[in-house]
């Protein structure tokens, strides 16, 4: 339990006056036992007992507008959790308002920060997702249990069936022994590890690289080839539903597994454009008419060759191996010309994306159509350095009209036919400052390239690639407007 009686030490003073200093600050199953046991020695003196304004909770928010107010609603949840319990507020940091610099998100370049601003008198570094939902009564009992001067890495695990490409094999003779953790469950650094963490990026800057799994690429740099902690699994911290009956023991939930704003989007307000060209015309197309096709209204397909039969449309740029970025602008183009349907949204695919429009339809009904708004799997790259982010092509792209409007607009074009789209484009938005917005729906790779306990928690839009297996039952497993889609058709939610 918590003690309602407020505790006014120096440290605790210190990390609860820095709350000012911070700038826009106030002021997600597993029933198993966790794999890492706490000794004797690791427990917490007695004479130290945790107060809430120890720990800060981060919350890794984005700068679109619905998740800025999802962010807000965490934070308003944290805050008058905290008044109930009679207990001072703890420091709460929206990640999106920490720097302008665009890679914020990937968490590391900003543990210099955190160690500076709460380094000294701070005890936890708590990161939320905009939909962890938290109990902080039973999250203090938690980590009370951790000798907080002490290195600890705690979570959720997730391993790899697998070795996986999006993982860059790693491990690849025993996927299962490396652990890293389910944002969604939310995650804990103590102090002291954030802060041997932070001299080690200002003595080895990171390196400029791609970060594509941060959750996993995070896991890797703290243990850092067995020099630093292992992930410790914490039961407490869930990604079970909040209102699953299952979660008496669960510090952490998560709110919802598919997003519903009010009434899904009508399918004649999403343009679809394929992407393919002729050597594929009898391989990945047809299997796009066997599963999601159908779920269309408006849907072209773009090649290097005009086949009646499917139909496709020849945009005069000639096939290319890889990249594919004049093929995408001359979409963009043709979108906002008047040889196709007016709608407010456009999504890209390839020719072997798969993909749910009926869930993309609700997906979108938490979107404002008139801001400019670029949607989906979130890869970024050089984010230590400054660098861009970039919604990766194979999970699909989605854009508002208004966000093609200013990239053509904006004068911004490929280098050649052949560079890569999606980071020609991310390039492009970062030039404008105009935010990519992630959603972990959206999937790169296939099914089994992910960890099975983060897809047991989300109801995909989408996967890409049909190496080594059979597309059509992947869709069928994954995708197919069911029972579950309808009902996120039919229901509702609280209005934004």
């Amino acid at each position: 339990m918590l003690s309602k009686s407020p505790r006014y030490g120096h440290s605790v003073a210190k990390c609860f006056l820095l709350f000012s200093l911070v700038p826009f600050i106030a002021a997600r199953e597993d029933d198993g036992q966790s794999k890492t046991k706490i000794h004797d020695a690791d427990r917490p003196s007695s004479e130290s007992q945790l107060e809430l304004r120890d720990v800060v909770f981060v919350i890794q928010s984005q700068r679109n507008s619905y998740h800025v107010q999802q962010a807000e609603k965490l934070r308003t949840d944290l805050l008058q959790q905290t008044r109930a319990l009679q207990q001072n507020a703890p420091v709460i940091l929206l990640l999106h308002t920490l720097s302008d610099t665009e890679g914020t998100w990937s968490i590391l370049p900003l543990l210099p920060y955190f160690s500076s601003h709460f380094g000294k008198n701070c005890s936890w570094i708590m990161f939320l997702e905009e939909d962890t939902r938290v109990s902080l009564e039973k999250l203090h009992g938690v980590l009370q249990k951790f000798d907080r001067r002490k290195e600890w890495f705690l979570g959720k695990p997730l391993h790899d069936e697998e070795s996986t490409i999006i993982h860059h094999y790693a491990f690849s003779e025993n996927p299962a022994a490396f652990e890293y953790p389910d944002f969604s469950a939310g995650w804990a650094l103590s102090i002291p590890l954030v802060n041997r963490l932070a001299n080690k990026i200002q003595e080895d800057p990171l390196k400029s690289d791609f970060t594509i799994d941060l959750k996993h690429e995070v896991a890797l740099y703290i243990w850092e080839d067995g020099k630093g902690p292992r992930l410790t699994a914490v039961p407490e911290f869930c990604t079970l539903s909040e209102q699953s009956p299952d979660t008496q023991h669960c510090a952490t939930t998560v709110s919802s597994r598919s997003p519903l704003c009010g009434q899904p989007v009508k399918s004649d307000n999403i343009f679809v454009a394929v992407k393919t060209c002729k050597k594929f015309h009898f391989d990945r197309v047809p299997v796009v008419k066997k599963t999601w096709e159908k779920q269309t209204k408006l849907l072209e397909y773009y090649s290097d060759y005009a086949d009646p039969s499917i139909p496709t449309i020849d945009l005069g740029v000639p096939n290319t191996e890889r990249g594919h970025c004049g093929k995408t602008f001359a979409i963009l183009r043709r979108y906002l010309s008047r040889a196709v349907p007016k709608t407010d949204w456009l999504i890209i695919v390839d020719d072997d994306t798969l993909i749910s429009l009926p869930r993309l339809q609700a997906l979108l009904s938490c979107y404002d159509s008139s801001e400019p708004v670029c949607l989906g799997e979130r890869y970024g790259y050089g984010l230590g350095q400054g660098g861009y982010s970039y919604i990766t092509g194979g999970g699909g792209i989605v854009f508002s009209r208004e966000a093609v409007i200013r990239l053509l607009a904006s004068g911004c074009k490929c280098y050649s036919n052949d560079a890569p789209d999606d980071m020609v484009l991310g390039m492009c938005l970062n030039a404008l400052r105009v935010p990519v917005t992630h959603s972990p729906l959206f999937h790169q790779a296939r099914p089994e390239d992910y960890a099975r306990d983060f897809l047991a928690h989300q109801t995909p839009v989408s996967f890409h690639k049909h190496w080594n297996i059979d597309p059509v039952a992947v869709f069928n497993k994954w995708l197919k407007y069911d029972k579950h889609s309808d009902v996120l058709q039919k229901g509702t939610k609280e209005e934004l």
